[in-house]
């Protein structure tokens, strides 16, 4: 039997007895490390590592040279974004991870990220194909990687060019990459509703019309998430010809008059 390929685990490992660490011990044995044996790698995590030396040596080491790496974002641990970037700079494959129903990180959110609740053995089992259609995606093609930096220090290399036509499709790509920036900046602040109402001013909204609350019809409550979801869809599509800017008129238009009814259940 051939012996395994290494993969390195980027993870928050915490304290023992930490619910950190038995999260990161259960992710590791129950999703991560299944997954990647099934592509011929063994995963290996810092705390794993047994040589003598300097341990962030080690670490980084591994990062640099191996094959693959897994990273889980859960819990925002700076020294996993510290290690991820690393990974980033190089463009070297990966996969990224996080816990279901946390945020992806601002920085890191375009970039594929699987979603795992490791209470629900459905998600599990999700996660773990996923994983690895993306190693073998990856194993198939690893030109297709793109990161964060990989794609900045493109752009910059297109920029600087001495041809006129690269440097124009720099100034192109980089003002999509705004726009793209920006769409997801506004996704994060409606995810969070104290982004776009002060807390204090949400806080009154709720002692003034928090025992009305039972009496607005739940379809008003409906409406409002199905359009919200919808124009959520039409930012993230990144199309916008005549078709789509009159759909998104009318969706506004429409999540406008229900929050007019929804105002004036309230106020009655």
């Amino acid at each position: 039997m051939a012996e395994l390929k290494t993969c390195f685990v980027i993870a928050p490992i915490g304290d023992s007895d930490s619910d950190v660490r038995k999260r990161s011990d259960q992710v590791l044995k129950h999703v991560i490390s299944p997954a990647v044996e099934k592509c011929g790698y063994k995963a290996i995590r810092a705390d794993q590592i047994s040589e003598p030396g300097m341990i962030t040596s080690q670490v980084i080491q591994h990062i640099i040279d191996d094959p693959f790496v897994v990273a889980d974002l859960t819990g925002r641990n700076p020294n996993v974004f510290y290690e991820l970037a690393i990974r980033h700079a190089l463009r070297k494959p990966l996969v990224q991870l996080i816990k279901k129903g946390e945020q992806i990180p601002f920085d890191v959110a375009g970039t594929r990220t699987i979603h795992v609740d490791h209470h629900d053995l459905d998600s599990v089992e999700e996660a773990k194909e996923e994983i690895v259609r993306q190693i073998q995606a990856l194993e198939r093609n690893s030109s297709d990687i793109e990161t964060p930096i990989s794609v900045s220090l493109d752009l910059q290399l297109l920029k600087q060019s001495d041809n006129p036509e690269e440097r124009s499709l720099g100034d192109l790509l980089a003002a999509i990459s705004e726009v793209r920036t920006g769409l997801l900046s506004l996704e994060k602040r409606i995810d969070n509703p104290e982004n776009i109402l002060p807390p204090d001013y949400f806080r009154h909204l709720m002692e003034r019309y928090g025992s009305r609350m039972r009496r607005i019809p739940r379809h008003y409550v409906f409406e409002l998430h199905e359009l919200a979801e919808r124009l959520m869809m039409r930012l993230e599509s990144g199309k916008m010809d005549k078709a789509d800017k009159n759909e998104m008129l009318e969706l506004l238009h429409r999540f406008r008059r229900s929050i007019t009814i929804l105002l004036h259940e309230l106020e009655s």
